[in-house]
Protein backbone atom coordinates (compact mmCIF):
# COMPACT_ATOMS: atom_id res chain seq x y z
CA UNK A 1 0.00 0.00 0.00
CA UNK A 2 1.60 3.22 -1.26
CA UNK A 3 1.22 6.49 1.20
CA UNK A 4 -0.75 8.93 0.10
CA UNK A 5 0.85 12.54 -0.85
CA UNK A 6 0.11 14.63 1.43
CA UNK A 7 -1.62 18.09 0.38
CA UNK A 8 -0.31 21.24 0.24
CA UNK A 9 -0.55 23.90 3.66
CA UNK A 10 -0.73 27.45 4.00
CA UNK A 11 -2.07 28.13 7.33
CA UNK A 12 -2.77 31.36 9.55
CA UNK A 13 -3.83 32.04 13.00
CA UNK A 14 -7.30 32.93 13.51
CA UNK A 15 -7.62 32.55 17.31
CA UNK A 16 -5.73 32.46 20.71
CA UNK A 17 -6.68 31.21 24.23
CA UNK A 18 -5.16 30.30 27.46
CA UNK A 19 -5.24 26.57 26.32
CA UNK A 20 -5.40 26.54 22.29
CA UNK A 21 -5.02 28.32 19.27
CA UNK A 22 -7.51 27.99 16.17
CA UNK A 23 -5.77 27.70 12.97
CA UNK A 24 -7.26 28.41 9.43
CA UNK A 25 -6.01 25.94 6.32
CA UNK A 26 -5.79 26.45 2.71
CA UNK A 27 -5.14 23.04 1.54
CA UNK A 28 -4.19 22.12 -2.36
CA UNK A 29 -4.66 18.36 -2.63
CA UNK A 30 -2.78 16.26 -5.32
CA UNK A 31 -5.27 16.15 -7.55
CA UNK A 32 -5.54 19.78 -7.90
CA UNK A 33 -8.69 19.94 -4.93
CA UNK A 34 -8.87 22.53 -2.77
CA UNK A 35 -10.38 22.54 0.63
CA UNK A 36 -10.22 25.49 3.81
CA UNK A 37 -10.09 23.79 7.03
CA UNK A 38 -10.05 24.55 10.31
CA UNK A 39 -8.19 22.92 13.33
CA UNK A 40 -7.41 23.29 16.91
CA UNK A 41 -3.72 23.59 18.11
CA UNK A 42 -3.02 22.13 22.04
CA UNK A 43 0.05 22.10 23.23
CA UNK A 44 3.11 21.79 21.27
CA UNK A 45 4.48 18.88 24.21
CA UNK A 46 1.59 17.19 24.69
CA UNK A 47 -0.28 15.42 27.54
CA UNK A 48 0.09 11.55 29.73
CA UNK A 49 -2.25 9.86 30.88
CA UNK A 50 -1.34 7.03 33.34
CA UNK A 51 -2.67 3.72 33.91
CA UNK A 52 -1.27 3.07 37.74
CA UNK A 53 -1.29 -1.02 38.05
CA UNK A 54 -1.11 -2.35 41.75
CA UNK A 55 0.06 -4.87 42.67
CA UNK A 56 -3.64 -6.46 43.20
CA UNK A 57 -4.45 -5.95 39.84
CA UNK A 58 -6.28 -3.00 40.28
CA UNK A 59 -5.56 0.73 39.23
CA UNK A 60 -6.08 4.06 40.42
CA UNK A 61 -8.77 5.89 39.09
CA UNK A 62 -9.34 9.41 39.83
CA UNK A 63 -12.36 11.34 40.02
CA UNK A 64 -12.27 14.94 39.28
CA UNK A 65 -14.36 17.87 37.90
CA UNK A 66 -14.79 18.38 34.56
CA UNK A 67 -15.83 21.67 33.13
CA UNK A 68 -16.30 20.52 29.56
CA UNK A 69 -19.21 18.28 30.95
CA UNK A 70 -20.12 20.21 33.99
CA UNK A 71 -19.65 17.32 35.98
CA UNK A 72 -17.36 14.65 37.73
CA UNK A 73 -15.90 12.18 35.79
CA UNK A 74 -13.89 8.99 36.91
CA UNK A 75 -10.98 9.00 34.84
CA UNK A 76 -7.24 8.23 35.11
CA UNK A 77 -4.76 10.61 36.14
CA UNK A 78 -3.49 12.77 33.28
CA UNK A 79 -2.34 16.18 32.56
CA UNK A 80 -0.13 18.42 30.25
CA UNK A 81 3.81 18.18 29.64
CA UNK A 82 5.48 20.99 31.06
CA UNK A 83 8.00 22.69 28.07
CA UNK A 84 11.21 20.75 27.99
CA UNK A 85 9.69 17.77 30.41
CA UNK A 86 10.02 14.24 29.27
CA UNK A 87 7.16 12.19 28.86
CA UNK A 88 7.78 9.45 31.78
CA UNK A 89 8.88 12.55 34.16
CA UNK A 90 5.32 14.05 33.65
CA UNK A 91 4.14 11.14 33.96
CA UNK A 92 5.56 10.45 37.34
CA UNK A 93 5.20 14.04 38.61
CA UNK A 94 1.21 13.66 37.19
CA UNK A 95 0.83 10.55 39.00
CA UNK A 96 2.72 11.70 42.23
CA UNK A 97 0.26 15.06 41.50
CA UNK A 98 -3.34 13.24 41.37
CA UNK A 99 -3.06 9.95 43.36
CA UNK A 100 -0.19 10.35 46.05
CA UNK A 101 1.95 7.27 44.49
CA UNK A 102 4.68 7.43 42.34
CA UNK A 103 6.33 4.17 40.45
CA UNK A 104 8.95 2.58 40.21
CA UNK A 105 8.43 1.60 36.88
CA UNK A 106 7.11 3.74 33.98
CA UNK A 107 6.70 2.40 30.35
CA UNK A 108 5.01 4.57 27.52
CA UNK A 109 3.10 1.80 25.79
CA UNK A 110 1.38 4.06 22.62
CA UNK A 111 -0.43 7.92 22.33
CA UNK A 112 -3.36 8.51 20.94
CA UNK A 113 -4.93 11.54 19.75
CA UNK A 114 -8.50 13.04 20.47
CA UNK A 115 -10.15 14.08 17.14
CA UNK A 116 -7.18 14.33 14.28
CA UNK A 117 -9.60 15.49 11.83
CA UNK A 118 -9.31 18.95 13.61
CA UNK A 119 -7.33 18.87 16.08
CA UNK A 120 -3.47 19.10 17.00
CA UNK A 121 -2.94 16.98 20.14
CA UNK A 122 -0.78 13.56 21.51
CA UNK A 123 -1.77 11.83 24.81
CA UNK A 124 0.69 9.51 25.82
CA UNK A 125 -0.30 6.95 27.84
CA UNK A 126 1.93 5.03 29.94
CA UNK A 127 2.05 2.31 32.35
CA UNK A 128 3.57 2.82 36.17
CA UNK A 129 3.75 -0.33 38.25
CA UNK A 130 5.41 -0.79 41.55
CA UNK A 131 3.60 1.88 43.12
CA UNK A 132 4.61 3.79 46.67
CA UNK A 133 2.87 6.57 48.77
CA UNK A 134 5.15 9.84 47.38
CA UNK A 135 2.30 12.65 47.24
CA UNK A 136 2.93 15.90 45.67
CA UNK A 137 1.19 19.04 45.79
CA UNK A 138 -0.88 19.54 42.04
CA UNK A 139 -3.04 22.42 40.57
CA UNK A 140 -6.06 20.88 41.45
CA UNK A 141 -9.07 23.14 43.12
CA UNK A 142 -10.15 20.62 45.09
CA UNK A 143 -8.59 17.00 46.86
CA UNK A 144 -9.13 14.56 44.25
CA UNK A 145 -11.05 11.43 44.72
CA UNK A 146 -8.66 8.03 44.34
CA UNK A 147 -10.46 5.00 43.53
CA UNK A 148 -8.85 1.73 42.61
CA UNK A 149 -10.36 -0.42 39.98
CA UNK A 150 -10.54 -4.24 38.54
CA UNK A 151 -9.23 -4.53 35.63
CA UNK A 152 -11.15 -7.52 35.17
CA UNK A 153 -14.19 -5.23 35.08
CA UNK A 154 -13.70 -2.63 32.53
CA UNK A 155 -16.81 -3.61 30.72
CA UNK A 156 -18.99 -2.16 33.78
CA UNK A 157 -16.33 0.84 34.42
CA UNK A 158 -17.37 2.17 30.46
CA UNK A 159 -20.96 1.19 31.19
CA UNK A 160 -20.78 4.12 34.20
CA UNK A 161 -22.51 7.45 33.33
CA UNK A 162 -19.82 9.43 35.49
CA UNK A 163 -16.72 7.30 33.11
CA UNK A 164 -17.30 8.97 29.69
CA UNK A 165 -13.94 10.10 29.11
CA UNK A 166 -12.67 7.94 25.77
CA UNK A 167 -9.17 8.50 26.38
CA UNK A 168 -9.22 6.81 29.66
CA UNK A 169 -11.60 3.99 28.71
CA UNK A 170 -8.92 3.53 25.29
CA UNK A 171 -5.80 3.26 27.64
CA UNK A 172 -7.30 0.72 29.68
CA UNK A 173 -8.39 -1.38 27.05
CA UNK A 174 -5.11 -1.50 25.47
CA UNK A 175 -3.38 -1.49 28.80
CA UNK A 176 -5.61 -4.80 29.68
CA UNK A 177 -4.23 -6.52 26.39
CA UNK A 178 -0.63 -5.26 26.71
CA UNK A 179 -0.62 -7.28 30.15
CA UNK A 180 -2.20 -10.38 28.63
CA UNK A 181 0.04 -10.73 25.89
CA UNK A 182 2.78 -9.93 28.98
CA UNK A 183 1.52 -12.92 30.84
CA UNK A 184 1.59 -14.90 27.64
CA UNK A 185 5.23 -14.14 26.40
CA UNK A 186 6.55 -14.97 29.99
CA UNK A 187 4.60 -18.96 29.64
Amino acid sequence: MTKPELPEINHREISDSKLFRIEKLALTFSNGVQRVYERVLGGAVGAVLIVALRDDGKVLLIREYACGTHSYELGLPKGRLEAGESILAGASRELREETGFAARQLREITSLTLAPGYMVHRTHVVLARDLYPSPLPGDEPEPIEVLPWSMDDLLSLAMREDCSEGRSLAALYLVRDYLQKEIAADE
